[in-house]
């Protein structure tokens, strides 16, 4: 038996009342986040592929970094996300460890706000399709990159949205916004590609997530998550690779 309200009652009478109770939800829908247990898996998968990279940069950059060419005429798909788990090697040169702990660095300070704000399995959605809207960029407008930083630009997108949607002043995370595009610009070596398209996806995909009306918010939020990843891969498959880059004239 276990203590009630009013004397005692046994524990398939508890198991049962429970279930009628409400859970917790954070504000835009999900469980309750008190621990952010996907932003430090998220944290743990690019330190450890950044170990595996160290160890063997040649073997997995060569499998696993984004490359257009690869993704289209050999059919390695896997290349969209994976090269976002993926930094340049400590053999590139000084940037290199800057490039990893900037974009750690801006997971560990932004990711948990955003993850409770969303809840987990949003905010890992909306993590994972801001990396491959930054790869899918890459495809079109460039060629070959790594890095989380389409997943991080998309977080910067989300932090707008979702300060404006709550009230706050977002004139911070727009000078945020601002700084790093001046960067991306500015530094060499630095993939704009995947930045804007990760910040345009993560900017859409909250969106989505925070505009939902609340009678039919888990519909829309997912319908409108599905529906982004829909129309990104259908860019990889119908068009080819550097496609605007041709016809614009740009390059990486």
């Amino acid at each position: 038996m276990r203590d009630a309200s009013v004397g005692f009652q046994c524990p398939e009478c508890v198991s049962q009342g429970n279930k009628t109770v409400r859970q917790a939800q954070s504000v835009f829908g999900g469980r309750a986040v008190t621990t952010p247990r996907v932003t430090w898996a998220l944290l743990i998968v690019n330190i450890l592929a950044y170990a595996a990279e160290t160890l063997s940069p040649d073997w997995v950059l060569s499998r696993f970094a984004m490359s257009s060419g690869n993704v289209a005429y050999g059919g390695e798909w896997w290349r969209l996300i994976t090269g976002a788990f993926l930094h340049m090697p400590l053999s590139s040169g000084s940037f290199a460890l800057t490039h990893i702990l900037f974009n750690m660095w801006a997971l560990y300070a932004i990711g948990p706000e955003l993850e409770r704000r969303l809840g987990s399995l949003r905010f890992l959605a909306l993590y994972l399709l801001s990396a491959l809207g930054g790869s899918v960029a890459i495809y079109l407008f460039g060629d070959i990159a790594v890095g989380a930083s389409g997943a991080i630009y998309g977080m910067f997108g989300a932090l707008f949205v979702v300060s404006r949607k709550l009230g706050y002043d977002a004139r911070g995370v727009l000078w945020l916004i601002g700084i790093n595009a001046a960067l991306t610009f500015v530094i060499s070596n630095i993939s704009w590609q995947g930045h804007l398209g990760g910040l345009i996806t993560g900017a859409l995909v909250s969106g989505i997530l925070a505009y939902a009306p609340p009678k039919s918010r888990n519909a829309v939020q997912w319908g409108g998550c599905v529906a982004v990843l829909v129309v990104l891969l259908a860019l990889v498959a119908l068009l080819p690779p550097y496609a605007f880059q041709a016809a614009y004239g740009l390059s990486g």
